[in-house]
């Protein structure tokens, strides 16, 4: 799922290329993509769109009468842009937005249609996709600390838990941890003040560091090429490779459709955490610590 740097980047190449002309109308190729019913989307034809902005993952187009665009791409959607006389890609879209000067579309890999597309009224319909997580980039510590605190979770699924922060996901919260040398499973109620100085600076830096280098690599092009699994990153998508910092084995804890990776040397004082599923299976056989893992290899 595209998270906080890649929106940014959709979101700031969109006020580039959109901000200012006209949207001339929409072609919604799948029945599953708009979710929405009133207003309609006919109300957004001959539009100017005013504002472009990022709302936790959800990107907001907005428009001269009042309306938004609020389009989600969940996991596996991502948007395109065709210039003037450009001619389109060949893949199948979800939907084509059709502007004085170009099209944007919307694609989505696989067979399952979760990217959504809404038609929101006013400042009050825009409410309705504002997730109450807080933007690391803007919040002081003190009071990211007080949003950690509020219940005790296991910091992975603080870190990616709208209510908390905003626009973090699976990948950039493997990194996030790795950088402050903190487990996954650890629980928020139980960090001391020191572990959550260096989360939040981990937090910050990592998110300023990814966003700044993408903004390099598309050398002020359209951003294609969106991923969660790049190659530089430290953990997250890189199970069985080497740690960047000890060159440790990356391992993983499994469970449903999501995947955490750590390092067990920077991260877990050495412990390789268990897997629901595959721990369970092997049993006694499941290595606790690096000198079992590493015994094996």
């Amino acid at each position: 799922m595209p998270e906080l740097p890649d929106i940014t980047l959709y979101v700031e190449a969109l006020a580039t290329r959109v901000q200012g002309h006209t949207l001339k109308r929409v072609a919604v190729g799948s029945p599953f993509l708009l979710r929405s019913a009133e207003p309609s989307l006919a109300e957004t034809f001959g539009q100017r769109v005013t504002t472009s902005k990022r709302l936790g993952k959800r990107i907001a187009l907005g428009l001269e009468n009042g309306l938004w665009l609020v389009i989600h791409l969940m996991i596996a959607g991502r948007l395109h842009w065709f210039a003037s006389g450009r001619r389109r890609s060949g893949r199948r879209a979800l939907a084509f937005f059709e502007f004085d000067n170009g099209t944007l579309t919307l694609t989505e890999a696989g067979t399952q249609r979760r990217a959504s597309l809404y038609v929101v009224r006013g400042k009050e319909g825009l409410r309705a996709h504002q997730r109450r997580g807080l933007e690391i980039l803007e919040t002081p510590l003190q009071e990211f600390a007080q949003r950690l605190r509020i219940e005790n979770h296991t910091l992975k699924r603080a870190l990616t838990d709208p209510q908390l922060f905003s626009g973090i996901g699976n990948a950039y919260s493997d990194e996030i941890l790795h950088a402050a040398r903190l487990s996954p499973v650890a629980l928020t109620q139980r960090l001391s003040g020191d572990e959550i100085e260096r989360l939040y600076a981990a937090g910050v830096r990592v998110l300023q560091d990814w966003t700044e280098r993408l903004r390099s690599e598309a050398h002020g092009e359209f951003p294609e090429g969106v991923t969660a699994f790049r190659e530089d990153f430290a953990v997250h998508g890189r199970f069985r490779k080497r740690c960047p910092v000890c060159q440790t084995e990356i391992q993983r804890i499994r469970y449903a459709s999501n995947e955490t990776n750590y390092c067990p040397r920077c991260q877990t004082g050495g412990r390789i955490l268990a897997d629901r599923s595959l721990s369970r299976l092997l049993k006694d056989d499941w290595p606790r610590s690096i000198e079992e893992l590493e015994s094996r290899n």
